[in-house]
């Protein structure tokens, strides 16, 4: 981060924390900025990266099945408040806003959530000279299957508690066929998905960004819901997103098996997924302010 003067005492004439001078805290009339910087996002970034691998693995793997669970209760929320809405700008609009729900719960609780630690982690080890000597693939899979153990757990829940009406399944079939209808293309179908998957993760690391940016709850919502909205509207694939709809399918009668779930749908879009959260937004960013970021990671 950047350097902080001080005055003739040597106290920072700058809080690091809130990002606001002495000056605009003392004059009312001159407020200081409500929001992070990027510089200062990106080493939240790398921090939080860090944080995650350094856990113990029960904790780690205990986060990751709440992250799971909340993208289920996103996916169940964004059907809810799309059923009987008939105008395409409004339905993309509450749906998105439904599953943002979940994206809140996972960036506020800070649970692990594959696709977001597509984003932190890279950050972290783009920046560190000690990473080879750390088990980052058994944190990655680890936060992969514990994200589809907690998105079905609560699907379990939602079936089996008779909570929901006939019409959430109808709704429910017509958002798993729209995911799946690239089997229908086959090979191509594929990489159609690994392309999907990179718009969607590039998206979902820049609400991550916003949201990192936001400095109160109300901001951290908006800049949740906005790049959802556009994912869920672009019908762009995401794997963890897509866990919460499949967990739902897989209890019900869709035509589709597990199996074609993963092989058709999850695998390309978690590839994709990689691509657009470690690449497009991790290492982007991560090169542009380098120097900022290893002086603050230096300090820790």
């Amino acid at each position: 981060m950047a350097e902080y003067n001080k005055d003739q005492y040597g106290n920072e004439t700058k809080d690091q924390k809130y990002g606001t001078t002495i000056e605009s805290r003392e004059n009312p009339d001159r407020p200081g900025r409500q929001f992070y910087i990027p510089s200062q996002i990106v080493s939240e970034f790398a921090h939080k990266g860090r944080d995650h691998l350094v856990k113990r693995f029960p904790a780690q793997f205990l986060l990751a099945l709440t992250a799971g669970g909340f993208m289920t209760f996103g996916a169940t929320f964004s059907i809810l408040l799309a059923i009987g809405i008939d105008a395409k700008g409004l339905y993309y609009l509450l749906s998105g806003i439904g599953f943002a729900t979940g994206y809140a719960m996972v960036f506020i609780s800070g649970s692990v959530l594959f696709t977001e630690v597509n984003v932190l982690l890279p950050t972290y080890l783009f920046n560190s000279t000690s990473f080879l000597q750390r088990n980052i693939f058994k944190f990655w899979l680890s936060a992969y299957i514990g994200n589809i153990i907690g998105a079905l757990f609560v699907a379990v829940f939602v079936k089996y508690s008779g909570s929901v009406n006939p019409s959430f399944y109808t709704e429910l079939s017509t958002y798993i066929d729209h995911k799946m209808k690239f089997m229908d293309n086959g090979v191509k179908g594929w990489f159609q998905i690994i392309l999907s998957g990179i718009l969607a993760n590039w998206l979902i690391g820049m609400a991550a960004f916003l949201t990192t940016a936001a400095r109160d709850i109300t901001g951290k919502f908006l800049g949740t819901i906005l790049p959802v909205v556009l994912f869920v509207a672009g019908n762009f694939q995401h794997s963890a997103a897509n866990m919460g709809y499949f967990s739902l399918g897989i209890l019900t009668d869709t035509p589709y098996a597990w199996y074609e779930f993963l092989f058709f749908n999850l695998l390309p879009a978690s590839i994709g997924n990689i691509i657009g959260g470690g690449i497009l937004v991790s290492l982007l960013f991560s090169y542009a302010y380098k120097d900022d970021i290893q002086s603050a990671l230096d300090k820790k």
